[in-house]
């Protein structure tokens, strides 16, 4: 296992971080997962207030062992943006209670997804008032905030200066966010990598076609060489459900090092898939045409698109794009089938694409009903 500096906590995290959210189906299991992923080097540990009886679970295995002392490891949680400082005092004071600690080394606001969020954070009497009571009382160590929102609002968010750290989405294929982890690195701040297996392709069941592309690498090895060859991310998250799951991730721990050419020119082979199967119709992802005025996260339903047609990665573009209106502010944005027409996009294309066709034929792909989130 390797270990980097989470910017200027100076925190040595593992370059994987066990997250709590799918350890669920027992207090044993979670325990013994915990543990087993503690032997294997991981010093970090990500839960959250929102993630059922996840902190429940991790505080009785701290309380039973885990085969190092509690300063060998770094807990971190998340409370929600309130307006209400009140409330966030009382989260965090569960937390505590929660997880057996007298406290947390990183607190997260648990997704900054909105304007609004920013908002609240930014009030006086709002949840960042009670966070700084409880860096002042020793109950908290450093804070940062998790975020599934729109790339000028993590911007915007670092540039508060409030921040040690920021939880946020960035993979091989989702890159839309690169300039908030170079930003992250001028700032100073510890970059934590959310659910680069799940959120980042389903990597773990792959096509077969994204297989055969990513030869002689898997394609979950290649996302987390594509991350971690890059020293500006501090760590990944890895949401094991159980022990077995620790295994295949664990084998890219201590491969850190930059890009070899054979990996370079795999991830130039898939660049040059793309370009040949999808042709003119290739959405480049530079955000032009939004807003639209039918709230359709045009970019999002189009990069799903990409992959379904280029890489066969049709179940996961299913996965995804049934969360449109089902998540709220989690996976903003409505469902291509909601496009009139209106051609209100068309001019700002760069590519000249044909934008409502485009739509229209990715929700005929992708639409197999409704879904919601794992811990709904």
């Amino acid at each position: 296992m390797k270990y980097r500096r989470f910017g200027r906590t100076n925190l040595n995290l593992s370059v994987f971080s066990l997250g709590t959210m799918r350890y669920l189906a027992s207090e044993e299991n979670a325990a013994n997962t915990v543990r087993e992923a503690v032997r294997r080097g991981i010093n970090h540990i990500e839960t959250a207030r929102g993630y059922g009886k996840s902190e429940q679970y991790l505080g009785a295995a701290l309380k039973a062992g885990v085969g190092v002392p509690r300063e060998r490891l770094y807990l971190t949680t998340k409370v929600s943006p309130r307006a209400d400082k009140i409330a966030t005092a009382r989260e965090i004071e569960e937390s505590l209670r929660q997880l057996g600690t007298d406290y947390i080394d990183n607190l997260a606001i648990h997704g900054i997804n909105t304007w609004e969020h920013l908002q609240w954070v930014k009030a006086p009497d709002g949840c960042m008032a009670a966070v700084q009571e409880a860096i002042d009382a020793g109950k908290v160590r450093y804070v940062g905030f998790s975020t599934h929102g729109a790339l000028e609002l993590i911007l915007a968010a670092m540039e508060t200066g409030a921040f040690d750290f920021v939880n946020l989405h960035y993979y091989l294929f989702f890159q839309r966010h690169a300039d908030a982890i170079e930003r992250a690195s001028q700032l100073d701040m510890g970059v934590f990598v959310i659910s680069p297996a799940d959120k980042g392709g389903q990597l773990y069941a792959p096509s077969e076609r994204l297989r055969q592309l990513c030869q002689p690498f898997s394609p979950l090895a290649l996302n987390y060489r594509f991350l971690l060859s890059d020293r500006r991310v501090t760590t990944l998250s890895l949401g094991a459900a159980n022990p077995q799951e620790l295994e295949e991730p664990l084998r890219s721990s201590d491969r850190v090092d930059p890009l070899t050419e054979e990996e370079q020119a795999v991830l130039s082979r898939l660049d040059k898939e793309q370009t040949a199967v999808l042709g003119s119709d290739r959405c480049r992802q530079c955000y032009q045409c939004l807003p639209c005025p039918e709230e359709i996260h045009i970019p999002e339903v189009l990069r799903l698109r990409n992959l379904a047609v280029a890489y066969e990665m049709t179940d996961f573009g299913k996965y995804r794009y049934r969360m449109f209106e089902n998540a709220g502010h989690w996976f903003p944005g409505r469902k291509g089938n909601r496009c009139t027409d209106c051609g209100d996009c068309l001019p700002r294309c760069p590519e000249n694409l044909p934008i409502p066709q485009l739509l229209r034929d990715t929700h005929d792909r992708l639409y197999a009903g409704e879904g919601r989130r794992l811990w709904d």
